[in-house]
């Protein structure tokens, strides 16, 4: 009766493994096996290597009988209808998830891309073009057919994706089809710079700081590694990278300028000028905030800046001292603001704008400017702290007023490397193209750009062939944006909005990217404009690296701030405070008061640690109180003292006789009937 269960027991076993695996018998079970354990060690083992230290068995060896009996299969040559069949098949479902192939986690480049992909638009339209948009559903379906084809009918998606670059589409190659934006700041970022070689960018901020971003050791997050403060309290105006990358100067709202390492270590600060001092050739540094600065182009050691004194300063970044003071000629005597400053390509020229539209040159090539002691009286030599060794530089060079208009900031200037092109941005909401061999009129003015910072730059294209510029957003809810002029055809060829204002702007040209420092009231960021098939390196380089994931075991010690003499363990008790009083009280010698003597009219030092007590011995007090003129003030009284000089009253009225006529008459308070009664 045992027998007869088991032997149904083991039928229903068969017949639940047939259906589930479609096999009738254990041949063909084994057979599947094979095949699965062929194609499994085909993904870990090359064909050519596989060992073959178990002799292969035919099936013949196998007991047909013994169906419970271990089975050994052998291996057996698949073509790829049979692995496709067994890795997407039904026996699949069969086995867990850990068995065969397992699919890739990592997340390919296309994906990652196709995230930061920017929804194009027309040039020349207002839309706005930047930010975090999907991909269009044109494109959509591109990709979905590109990956149901084979991978050889790849489909190329032009400047929007991984293909050759579409030049009919948009014949200047602007690697703007893909955006990512870097680690957000506090408020609108004013400057930024990437350093020659493309691996390092700064970016200063109204928040007062100052964020330094790697992009060989950056994450796909996009954080900085460093945060730095140049000046409390002051924002940050202006950022320029030494032309090794090896330093960077940084000028802010404080009059002091500050140079630092290629990590963010302090090199050295400023020496701050004189406020008092009105020629600013005997000042030894800015008396005024400062409001741009840049380094030179070419030598590892010089840098500039400008400030609100008027005043153009050459600096020796090693040192951190003073070469050359420049004060622009004006129109008028004062002190007019310089609000921008730059060198050309090879540092030859300087150009200055004023704060009242005033556009000046100077070439700098040779010997530039005369010594500052030159015609100087110089104060007595223990007045002398250190000698004026710098140069000093009044007017000169090329002038041209009303470049812009008066009383607004020019925001920024930048030379071509052809030697005679010139582009200034004013705050007066234009853009403006001159040729410095014909100074006296732009050759094209570009209007209608809004912005309401006064750091506002402009830049060329690598190739010269562009201008950029960036917009503010406006209150009536116009967005600010990125604006391309073709120098050429000199027209607007391309807008792509922002998010916020844009202000920094800065092409690089190594890395083919655009990199527009942004803000609005909520904050600001760094936004990064690029291709994958026209940019390299720079934020490509961290797309695809994840960032640590945070690990259970991480810990970070919480902080603890303590205040003394704020919790109630520091505090005293009432009791004791009032015990100890009491006990002071009890003490004769600090609650003793001092004995006061007759009079203070007696004067004297006293004796004996008496007031008025002096026994006598002043021949003054002696003598005074015998002719009655030593009195006590609080016997004398005071109406008969006034009374006195009643009797006199006639003597003085000739001095009055002036003011009889005008005189009140003297009304005086009548006796209250209680007052009579008493009387």
């Amino acid at each position: 009766m045992d027998s007869d269960g088991e032997e149904e027991e083991l039928a229903q076993l068969r017949a639940q493994r047939s259906q589930r695996t479609g096999v009738a018998d254990l041949r063909g079970l084994q057979q599947k096996q094979r095949q699965a354990n062929t194609t499994a060690a085909s993904f870990f083992e090359e064909p050519d290597s596989r060992p073959t230290s178990r002799p292969r068995r035919s099936t013949a060896d196998i007991d047909e009988d013994d169906e419970d009996a271990p089975a050994v299969v052998d291996d057996v040559d698949l073509d790829t209808d049979d692995i496709a069949d067994i890795q997407h098949g039904s026996l699949r479902a069969a086995f867990p998830m850990a068995f065969g192939q397992q699919e890739s986690k990592v997340e390919s480049l296309e994906s990652i891309h196709a995230a930061r992909l920017r929804s194009g638009s027309e040039a020349g339209t207002s839309a706005p073009q930047v930010g975090q948009a999907q991909p269009p559903a044109a494109l959509t379906a591109k990709s979905q057919s590109a990956s149901d084809s084979d991978p050889e009918d790849e489909i190329a998606f032009g400047n929007g994706g991984l293909g050759e670059p579409d030049t009919e589409t948009d014949p200047y190659l602007l690697p703007v089809s893909h955006e990512v934006a870097l680690e957000g700041q506090g408020k609108v970022v004013t400057s930024l710079d990437v350093d020659h070689s493309g691996s390092r960018l700064l970016a200063g901020s109204r928040d007062y700081s100052l964020r330094m971003f790697d992009f060989n050791g950056m994450k796909s997050d996009m954080r900085s590694f460093r945060r730095l403060e140049p000046s409390d309290g002051h924002p940050v105006h202006s950022v320029s990278l030494s032309p090794t990358g090896d330093a960077f100067l940084v000028a802010t709202g404080s009059s002091q300028i500050k140079v630092y390492d290629r990590d963010g270590k302090e090199r050295g600060v400023s020496v701050a000028g004189d406020m008092y001092i009105r020629d600013l050739r005997n000042t030894k540094g800015h008396i005024s905030p400062c409001t741009h600065a840049q380094w030179h182009p070419t030598d590892r050691f010089t840098g500039m800046t400008s400030s609100d004194d008027g005043s153009i300063r050459v600096w020796d970044t090693w040192n951190v001292l003073q070469k050359t003071v420049i004060k622009p000629q004006l129109a008028k005597p004062g002190r007019i603001a310089v609000t921008a400053c730059a060198y050309n390509h090879d540092g030859g020229l300087i150009g200055g704008g004023m704060f009242d539209g005033t556009l000046q040159i100077w070439d700098v090539k040779g010997k530039f400017g005369t010594a500052a002691s030159t015609g100087v009286v110089m104060p007595p030599k223990p007045q002398m702290i250190a000698k004026q060794d710098w140069r000093y530089v009044s007017g000169g060079g090329r002038v041209l007023r009303n470049a812009h208009e008066p009383s607004t900031e020019i925001t920024s200037l930048a030379f071509a490397s052809n030697g005679h092109s010139l582009v200034s941005r004013g705050a007066d909401e234009t853009l403006k193209v001159w040729d410095l061999r014909k100074l006296k009129a732009p050759v094209h003015v570009f209007t209608g750009l809004p912005t309401i910072h006064s750091e506002t730059g402009c830049c060329f294209s690598p190739d010269e062939s562009l201008i950029l510029t960036g917009v503010s957003a406006q209150r009536d809810g116009t967005g600010g944006a990125l604006l391309f002029f073709d120098v050429n055809k000199l027209q607007l060829v391309r807008r792509i909005g922002t998010v916020g204002s844009a202000v920094a702007v800065h092409w690089h040209s190594r890395l083919n990217q655009i990199f527009v420092g942004t803000g609005d009231k909520a904050g600001g960021c760094v936004r990064a404009l690029y291709d994958p098939t026209l940019s390299e390196r720079g934020v490509l380089l961290c797309a695809a690296r994840k960032p640590r994931t945070k690990d259970p075991l991480d810990f970070e010690a919480p902080v603890v701030i303590h205040t003394p003499h704020a919790l109630p363990m520091f505090k005293e008790a009432k009791q004791i405070r009032k015990r100890k009083s009491e006990r002071d009280h009890d003490d004769a010698v600090k609650f003793h008061k001092p004995e006061v003597g007759s009079s203070a009219a007696t004067l004297g030092r006293g004796a004996a640690g008496l007031i008025g007590k002096t026994g006598g011995t002043l021949l003054t007090q002696y003598i005074l109180k015998n002719h009655g003129m030593l009195k006590n003030p609080a016997e004398e009284d005071i109406r008969a003292a006034i009374l006195r000089h009643e009797a006199h009253a006639d003597e003085f009225k000739a001095h009055t006789a002036a003011y009889n006529k005008t005189q009140p008459n003297k009304i005086f308070a009548e006796e209250e009937k209680e007052e009579q009664e008493d009387a």
